[in-house]
Formats: structure tokens, C-alpha cells, sequence
């Protein structure tokens, strides 16, 4: 797989929150929301508030006024948005779970209107901004626009794929744009936190792979 262009990975990126607004209206969603999900410590209804918010981060952090000083790359943002160990009961985790509760409050079908609406909006807006628009995101994190599309790419596809494990119906399948952005990133993401040979030991010669270098989330 190609890594995808900054038009491409806008494309998927669109693609794939339409695929997962589609999920999210699902009857099976509804039917299930209360129960937990797939994901230890979140139930339905956190999973799918998490997976929109996947979405609409973008148009909360386009509202920021463009900020100054040298973007970071996806990889680099998730190198150190998040903890290498996996304890999810941490306050950072904890917090993720408490933002996917608040934004499905209002319910399932309601929470599926508002990912239909706002990838409308999107649509539109990414058709507008240039290739150079810098974004401040989490703890005023500076990346490109499409580099910060690339992080939602990551998000959108695992979580499309957790909330169907989590609901009983087949995980569809995702743009190979969309696919290909977030491997490409999360590959990065260990490359970057455990140095190249580990990650070809990962890959090739897993006897000689004691930190599971390939785990990164």
C-alpha cells in the first residue's frame, strides 16, 4: 500500500466517517447501548460517542485560530499523546471514557444524526482549507491539517471495527486509503518508540521480540 497523498487521505478520511455514521444508525447500536463493549471498561454508548468524536475533533480544532510553530508529524502526536504502558485505568484513559459518555448523552439516535450532520459540514470545510493549514489540538499540539486527519484515520478505523465486534454484525470494509494511513501511522508510532530493529524483529523474527514492539495502542 501506497502512503496515501494529503487529497487521498482527505478522501478517506470523509469515506470513513461516513462509514462509520452508517454503523452508528445501525438498529443493533440502539439495541445494545447500555452493554460493554468490546473494549474493557467502556460500554456501547462511550465506544460510539468515542468513534464520533473521532470525527468532530477536526471541526472543534478548525475553529482554533491557526496556530505558529513547527508542526509534529501523526506518528510523533500519538508518541506522546499516549502512555506505552496499558493501563487503562490511568486519568488520561479515564478521561477519553468520560468525553465518549458525555458526547452519546443524548442517546443513539440522536448521537447518529449529529455524525451524519457533521460530516456534511466537513465535507465542505476540508474542500476549502490548504495543504499548509497548521491546527493546535490536544495539550496545544501543533500538526497539519492532514496530519491530524491521519490521527482520526487511525481512530475512525479501529473503532468502526471495535463498535461491530461489540454489536454483533461484520466489520465492513474500510477505504483502502483509510487503511493504509493509519497502519502507515502506527507503524511510525513504533518505529519511533522502540527503534527499527525491534520493529523488524516484530515483524519477522518474533522469539527475539520482547517488547511486543508492534503494540502500540
Amino acid at each position: 500500500m501506497a502512503e496515501p497523498t494529503a487529497a487521498r487521505v482527505r478522501a478517506a478520511f470523509l469515506e470513513t466517517a461516513d462509514l462509520a455514521a452508517s454503523v452508528l444508525a445501525r438498529p443493533e447500536v440502539a439495541r445494545v447501548w447500555e452493554a460493554p463493549s468490546a473494549l474493557r471498561l467502556l460500554s456501547v454508548r462511550g465506544l460510539a460517542g468515542h468513534l464520533v468524536r473521532g470525527a468532530t475533533t477536526v471541526e472543534v480544532y478548525l475553529d482554533r485560530p491557526e496556530p505558529e510553530g513547527e508542526p509534529i508529524s501523526a506518528a510523533e502526536y500519538y508518541a506522546r499523546a499516549l502512555p506505552e504502558n496499558e493501563d487503562i485505568t490511568t486519568p488520561i484513559h479515564t478521561a477519553i471514557r468520560e468525553r465518549g459518555e458525555g458526547q452519546a448523552a443524548a442517546g443513539p439516535e440522536r448521537l447518529a444524526a449529529d455524525a451524519a450532520a457533521a460530516c456534511a459540514r466537513l465535507r465542505e470545510r476540508l474542500a476549502s482549507e490548504p495543504t499548509t493549514r497548521l491546527m493546535s489540538v490536544y495539550k496545544e499540539t501543533v500538526l497539519r491539517l492532514d496530519d491530524y486527519l491521519r490521527t482520526r484515520l487511525v481512530e475512525l478505523t479501529l473503532h468502526v471495527d471495535d463498535l461491530c465486534v461489540s454489536i454483533g454484525v461484520p466489520t465492513p470494509e474500510l477505504p483502502v486509503a483509510a487503511r493504509a494511513a493509519a497502519i502507515e501511522t502506527l507503524l511510525e508510532v513504533a518505529r519511533l518508540r522502540h527503534g527499527d530493529l525491534a520493529v523488524l524483529r516484530a515483524l519477522a523474527r518474533r522469539e527475539r521480540d520482547p517488547v511486543d514492539a508492534l503494540r502500540v495502542m
